[in-house]
């Protein structure tokens, strides 16, 4: 599921004209790097998941399942709205949420596996390093 949800949000990322002309900070990381960075992310996130779910009671593993299905919408949207919508100031207060979710399956990882909740730690990071890279687009691109 992770994987699909992946798919689905690289194939609404188009990095074409409209994002190659966007004002970009000059610690954006390149382009190249963006889909080793979220293919190592899912595949920790798809290791996390199947060791909660392994860990597990039925109450934390129905907890999990909708935590992840929030998390995997909101991560999709992120990219539907600044990407196919072409709105990076609603990304960005989107962005917070998507944050929040992931924090949210980082504990309740930690309930059961330890191992677990750390294997969340990149993306937590990495989509608050997007928040700030987000936030410094919308400044440099104003309306």
């Amino acid at each position: 599921m992770v994987f699909a949800v992946g798919a689905v949000g690289g194939a609404a990322t188009e990095i074409g004209p409209w994002y190659r002309a966007l004002n970009k900070p000059p610690w954006q990381p390149p382009d190249w790097l963006f889909g080793p960075a979220w293919s190592t992310i899912y595949l920790c996130a798809a290791w996390a998941g199947v060791r909660v779910w392994q860990r597990a009671d039925a109450t934390l593993r129905r907890q999990w399942v909708l935590a992840v299905a929030i998390n995997l919408v909101l991560n999709v949207l992120w990219s539907v709205l600044f990407f196919n919508l072409r709105r990076p100031d609603w990304a960005l207060a989107e962005v917070g949420l998507l944050w929040l979710s992931i924090l949210a399956l980082v504990l309740l990882a930690r309930r059961v596996d330890r191992l677990a909740a750390w294997l969340l730690a990149p993306y937590l990071g990495w989509v608050a390093f997007a928040s700030v890279l987000n936030l410094a687009i919308v400044r440099l691109n104003p309306a």
